[in-house]
This record gives C-alpha cells, structure tokens and sequence, in this order.
C-alpha cells in the first residue's frame, strides 16, 4: 500500500481539493483525510482568462507546452497555490503515521479539444515535486489523446474500484457533475463504460456570475423559482453531441448559452439545470441494461433541485455519494492520488470503452524531486 496524495482543480474553478488515500493502485483502498482550499475571485478571473487565451493554442503550441498571454500567470499562480495547499494540509490534518510516497497532480484544465489531438492542462508537476520535495505523477490525459483517445475522463477505474469494494448491486451508475458531467457504467465483469455527458455546473455558474455576481445557484435555488422553457431545452439539445455514442468528452466552453437570451435568471437557472439532467439522461439509451442506481458526486450533488430533476428523468434511485460514505467533494482528488499510484506500477488508466483508445494504456509522467525537469 502507498500513501499518496491527490490534488484536483476542475473545471468549476471552485479551488482545489485535496486528498490522501493509501492503495495499492487496484483493489485495496483506504481513505484518509481531505481538505479544500478555494481560490479568491481575482485567482478565479485569472483562471477564466487563461480559458479564454488558451483557445488560440494550436496542436505545436500545445506539444511544446508553450504558454501564451495570460497562461504563464495563471500556471505560475496554480502551482504556487497548490504547494501552500499542500503544505497547509499536512500541517492541518491528522497525518500521524501516515507515509505519503507520492502525490498526483491533475493540474487545470484549460482547453480539450481530443478530435484535434489537443489537450492542455496548466501546472508544471516537476516544478511541484521540486517544491515539495516529493515525487509527482501529473500529464495523465497526454498519452490517451496521442493514442487516439478522448483522455477523460480518467476517474472511472477508482469509481469500479470502489463499486466493487463496496460490494454494490449493478448495473450502477457513477455521475460526476463538476463544470462538465460525466458518468460511469459498472457491471460486474464487463468492460467499464464511461463518457461525458453534456454540460455539469459550468454553464449555471457562468449565468449566475454574470446575471448576479455570485459563483453560483446555491442549492439550486434559483432554478427552484423558475419554470424550464421546454422549447429553448430543445434547442440546447439539439447540439450533436448528444447523439454520439460512447465513449466522448467535451471541453468546458463546448455549448453556449445564446438560447436563453431574453429570459429571466430564475428561468434561465431552470432551464440550464434542466439541460445539465437531460444530458445525463441522454446516455441511458447507449448502455447496455439499466442501471438499477445512481449515485452522485461533485458540486452538483450538492443542488437539490438538479438532484430532484435527475430522479424524474433517470428513472432509478438517485443518491449523494456522502450517503454511501464516499466523499462527493474529494471523489476526484482521491482518484488522481489512486491514478498516480497505478501510474507508477505502470497500470492502464484508460480504456476502450471510457476514452475510445485502442487497448487499455497506462499514462501520467512521474517527476522525481531529486532529478525532476521541465514538461
């Protein structure tokens, strides 16, 4: 068994999760202490930028990992922000006894675009081991993408894992609603399925940001208020997307909000949140049998009115992964310290039917503190 620490800044821009687990990259998992550090509203506009700057990467840009305009600050300020986070945490937590071997460093993703070969996660993970004086497993979608794979998502292996040593009934459903949503297909011995799914939290953060001032629909209280304008849902719908098999992946700023123009934010809310569980519910008919349950994770488990919405329309029991004893914030964080321990046994975190690769392959690059380099 390893300690290892995982670190994870999504694609809500909320902070960065943090989370120690120790395994042994397969079936064995024990989960320890996690924490969050958010990031200030100017850190968060700083982030916004960056997404902004990185859609003029173009495929050698992105290989040289060259950081035009506002990137370079916004890497400088990520990984600066997750060494203190890091730093605070292991001064915070009850870390007695507890060995930590390696850490696992998602990074912040700024642009995926898998069908043009490109993605691009700011954080420089030899720069953190540096720092931290410990090795660091980061870069875990570039060798699924060069391979012809979408490169995420990457979590379900950890949600198969923990499945599986939960002893749960399958078929079973796994949602992640961050900025983006993502599912994962567990069915006893069959091959894992996953994909993203449409839109998470992403676009009802942007609305309520903009509309409002504020991060986000707390609670989903907004939505709550509002009435869902079936015809604007369509249209919102009507995006290719959704008729794609998959396995597929999307970058966060794949679907605009211009449908909604001229309707109030309460109803804007409703429908947008409408549009996040449709989404969902758009995989159901690609998956071999029905899942008899699903159980959430991410921001979104934390929205009643989403919650109540993914009931109706998923047509299963419908649950927060807190109520299985499963974290729904540091779900993503424990994955990528699960992620970095299978990567340094050379261990396949992607596969045919999550990311589309051709067979199952192993990613991430390791750097070791004493020797670590640049990329």
């Amino acid at each position: 068994m390893t300690g290892a620490i995982g670190l994870m800044s999504g694609t809500s821009l909320d902070g960065i999760d943090i989370a120690y687990i120790e395994t042994d990259g397969e079936a064995r998992i024990r989960r320890g202490p996690r924490a969050f550090t958010p990031y200030s509203e100017e850190e968060r506009a700083l982030l916004r930028a960056a997404l902004e700057d990185a859609a003029s990467l173009i495929g050698s840009a992105a290989a040289r990992m060259e950081r035009p305009g506002r990137l370079a600050e916004a890497e400088a300020m990520l990984n600066a922000r997750h060494v203190a986070a890091v730093k605070a945490f292991l001064i915070s937590r009850p870390m007695a006894g507890k060995t930590i071997g390696l850490i696992g460093f998602h990074g912040q993703t700024v642009l995926h675009r898998p069908e043009s070969g490109l993605t691009v996660q700011l954080g420089d993970g030899a720069a953190l081991a540096r720092a931290l004086n410990l090795p660091v497993a980061y870069d875990f979608r570039q060798a699924d993408v060069a391979s012809g794979g979408e490169g995420a998502p990457l979590v379900p292996i950890y949600h198969q894992a923990l499945a599986r040593a939960a002893g749960l009934a399958q078929p079973l459903l796994v949602i992640n609603i961050g900025g983006v949503a993502n599912i994962t297909y567990i069915d006893g011995d069959a091959e894992l399925i996953a994909c993203d799914c449409g839109p998470g939290n992403a676009l009802i953060d942007d609305l309520m940001r903009e509309r409002q001032g504020i991060a986000m629909d707390k609670d989903g209280a907004a939505a709550a208020q509002g009435r869902v304008d079936d015809e604007r849902l369509a249209d919102l719908l009507a995006h290719p997307f959704f008729q794609v098999r998959p396995p597929k992946s999307l970058d966060r700023n794949a679907f605009s909000r211009a449908p909604l123009e001229g309707l109030g934010t309460e109803d804007a809310a409703a429908t947008l949140t409408a549009f996040t569980a449709s989404g969902i519910a758009s995989v159901l008919p690609f998956l071999p049998r029905m899942p008899q349950r699903a159980i959430v994770c991410g921001g979104g488990a934390r929205n009643p009115t989403l919650m109540a919405m993914l009931r109706d329309k998923l047509g299963c029991p419908v649950e927060s992964a807190d109520s299985l004893g499963w974290s729904v914030d540091a779900m993503e964080a424990q994955a990528f310290a699960y992620l970095a321990v299978r990567c340094r046994a050379h261990l396949p975190i992607t596969f045919p039917l999550t990311t589309g690769v051709k067979k199952p392959l192993a990613g991430g690059v390791i750097a070791e503190p004493a020797v670590a380099t640049s990329g």
